[in-house]
């Protein structure tokens, strides 16, 4: 029996392209970034809860530019984070040139265990690198104390989260600087796309920068704007880079998109996560996982992970949603444990990977299902009863 369960659907709504379209069929419109962009990024951090944000093209090179301005400012050494992540994550510390150091997850939020944190923290950490994966909330009363007793940063990678809370605060408010992403499948869309957000002014301006070549004409500080032009009199004003960057600008076609999408965020986290309860009430319980904290969460997919390592349900159970129709992506997050991806394995001591048994269950015996605003219980229902049938 074929149902037909796609990762997502209809994200990017027929009230999204008609605004678009509209706006196309002015006599010249502006495409490339401008009034739209500023207009997104002034909703985003009303929306949020933040003084700044900068959309970019994605929620990668948000990662990219964020360790940029991390280095420029404080320099090398190491960062935390999990191996249960997106590639860009563990990418942008390598290319920046820090030393990625990992700690294992918990398998009721597939967060970074805070528990651990702190007997990898030494001289040389510079930052904690939080990914709240598929929509869980990563943040704790403990993680906080002992990032300020030690004074390290904290990045939050909120790519799979938006609108998660912890104490009633949205997730990306808590650090130096946050990530998100609005790619096709995420809480919402602007086709690709992401944003930085911060509430230092600094740093604000050095995204700015970062996101346009390095120059200083994106600052939209005057003052420093003006310093850079007395210091470098043979410099062409507009032509002025005081870093070498990037170019990861967004289009007003993805701002116009973004726009819209957010009216309806809020309501479409309520919807996914009312459908995440009925998938948890219904899913057999002996089987899989079914005890994940859902305090403040906003839930990204169904995860789908066993209880117990068992090579032969797990290979009956994908063969039966291959033949369902079921779309899936084993491993959850990013394919699970990144130690395992060939662009890691020769940084880390042979078979690394088996320190981390919380990430390596998931890699085995861990998927996620897609959920969307459109789906309905019966839907739900109807998934989950050929699941519990394998």
């Amino acid at each position: 029996m074929n149902i037909n369960y796609p990762l997502m659907r209809n994200n990017i709504t027929r009230e999204d392209l008609n605004l678009l379209i509209k706006y196309l069929k002015q006599k010249d419109p502006m495409l490339t970034q401008s009034k739209n962009v500023e207009s997104f990024e002034q909703k985003w951090s009303k929306w949020l809860g933040t003084k700044y944000s900068v959309f970019v093209n994605s929620g990668s090179s948000a990662n990219l530019i964020t360790l940029a301005i991390l280095k420029e400012l404080y320099g090398g050494g190491e960062i935390i984070l999990p191996p249960l992540t997106w590639v860009s994550d563990v990418a942008s510390v390598i290319q920046n040139g820090f030393k990625p150091v990992f700690v294992d997850i918990k398998l009721n939020n597939l967060c970074i265990d805070e528990t651990k944190v702190l007997e990898k923290i030494n001289s040389k950490t510079k930052a904690i690198f939080l990914t709240h994966a598929q929509g869980f909330n990563g943040v704790s009363d403990y993680l906080l104390k002992i990032l300020k007793e030690k004074s390290i940063h904290l990045i939050e990678d909120v790519c799979e989260s938006h609108g998660a809370k912890f104490k009633n605060k949205k997730l990306g408010t808590f650090g130096l600087m946050s990530n998100f992403s609005f790619y096709y499948a995420h809480h919402m869309s602007t086709i690709e796309g992401g944003m930085v957000c911060t509430d230092n002014e600094k740093i604000y301006q050095m995204l700015r920068m970062y996101r346009g070549h390095g120059m200083v004409r994106e600052s939209k500080n005057t003052n420093l704007k003006n310093k850079y032009i007395k210091d470098n009199p043979s410099l062409n004003p507009k032509f002025i880079f005081a870093y070498s960057a990037y170019n990861i600008r967004n289009t007003e076609i993805g701002a116009i998109i973004g726009n819209n999408q957010l009216k309806h965020l809020d309501a479409n986290i309520k919807k996914r996560n009312k459908n995440h309860i009925i998938f948890l009430e219904n899913i057999d319980h002996n089987k899989f996982i079914n005890n994940f904290d859902l305090v403040g969460h906003s839930n990204y997919a169904f995860n789908l992970i066993l209880n117990q390592p068992d090579d032969k349900l797990v290979h009956r159970l994908m063969k039966k949603m291959d033949l369902s129709g079921i779309e899936y992506r084993r491993g959850s997050a990013g394919g699970g444990n990144q130690l395992r991806q060939p662009y890691l394995k020769h940084l880390m001591p042979k078979n690394f990977w088996l320190n981390f048994p919380k990430t390596e269950h998931v890699h085995f015996y861990g998927f996620y299902l897609g959920n969307y605003p459109d789906l309905n219980e019966k839907e739900i229902i109807r998934l989950c009863k050929i699941i519990n049938s394998i």
